[in-house]
């Protein structure tokens, strides 16, 4: 598994945690505490309001927590919602790497080929081989080993202040789709605008070695709009915010290009042209051309029709004729009325592909 290595140095503020479980005391003092599994999303952060809006729009009673180690006192709620709404803010919001951590902190930090804080080779797969993370699975043997490690940021549009929450997850089989969706999200967007999701934690069941082990999965779904649309580029802000509005409405209501000033800028009537049919992509004009636009937009045409045939007179009192070698420099030839309208590639209701 590799790092994923984020160039903007731009981040916006951690607001609190969104986590999977909690630990509770171990009865031997010498070893770690015990892990609990949560079948719904437990919320935490170092401010009291924010996780008492968590528990009001997701259930759950507020408590005050304290991290394992000797990180200052939080609030948390453990909801009731077994999944959150969210939008994926800009840039890259993943982060993985395979880690170890102990009493003192983070002591392996690989991105799966090498150890980030000793700058040595996989630690991992030089002790245990390539498939060293089976050993996870050893209940003796999987504090030996990393565990595949996934931080990833999100907005909550109704919670309180700008900033991400982190979700993270230690789960081998959510950091891999985590990974396949998060990139796809990216490809289609480069990492600009803002994405609609859903966090849901997915109950799974997997037999192994005769054994079979129940766990959750944290699963990221892209929500509200479609594949076509989230690999199309960046959406709307309206569309990411409310995925579920018209989009019609959402296009209304989008910035109207001043097709006209386009027109009065355009050297030929072809080019005016061109914008008239921008404008009929855009749903701007109506496909007959009998709008009110088409109708300025066919006058500015023929005007630049006019022109174009007054600059071919200037100059024609100058002596003419064809050069030495019998080639003429260049043949006026006068327009039919016909002419004066839109081409077939443009003609209104044609059907016609440019």
């Amino acid at each position: 598994m590799g790092g994923r290595i984020i160039t903007n140095q731009r981040q916006a503020r951690e607001l609190g945690r969104l986590r999977t479980g909690w630990s509770v005391p171990n009865p031997d003092p010498n070893k770690r505490p015990r892990p609990v599994k949560s079948k719904t999303w437990v919320i935490s952060s170092h401010a009291e309001h924010y996780v008492e809006k968590a528990a009001e729009l997701y259930g759950g009673k507020v408590e005050r927590w304290q991290p394992q180690g000797n990180g200052a006192p939080q609030f948390r709620v453990i909801t009731e919602a077994q999944q959150l709404d969210a939008v994926l803010p800009g840039g890259d919001p993943l982060s993985q790497y395979n880690e170890m951590w102990n009493k003192g902190g983070c002591s392996r930090r690989c991105d799966g080929e090498t150890e980030q804080l000793s700058r040595r080779p996989c630690l991992c797969i030089a002790e245990f081989g390539e498939d060293w993370y089976l050993l996870r699975q050893n209940a003796y043997k999987k504090d030996k080993v990393c565990a595949a490690t996934s931080r990833l940021n999100v907005v909550l549009l109704d919670m309180p202040d700008m900033g991400v929450w982190r979700a993270e997850t230690h789960s081998f089989y959510a950091s891999n789709e985590l990974a396949g969706t998060v990139d796809m999200v990216l490809s289609g967007t480069g990492g600009k605008g803002l994405v609609p999701v859903t966090l849901r934690i997915e109950p799974r069941t997997r037999v192994a070695g005769g054994q079979t082990k129940h766990f959750p999965v944290v699963v990221v779904e892209v929500r509200g709009v479609t594949p076509r649309q989230a690999l199309s580029g960046p959406l709307p802000t309206a569309v990411a915010l409310d995925p579920g509005a018209d989009v019609a409405r959402v296009a209304i209501e989008a910035p109207r290009p001043d097709y006209i000033a386009d027109a009065e800028g355009a050297l030929t009537s072809d080019d005016v042209r061109d914008v008239w049919r921008k404008a009929r992509a855009a749903g701007h004009v109506s496909k007959e051309g009998d709008d009110e636009l088409s109708q300025k937009l066919l006058a500015v045409a023929a005007r630049k029709d006019a022109e174009s045939k007054d600059d071919s007179n200037v100059g024609s009192d100058d002596e003419s004729g064809p050069d030495e070698e019998g080639i003429w420099d260049g043949e006026v030839v006068e327009e039919d009325a016909e002419r004066r309208t839109w081409p077939t590639a443009a003609a209104p209701g044609s059907g016609a592909r440019r």
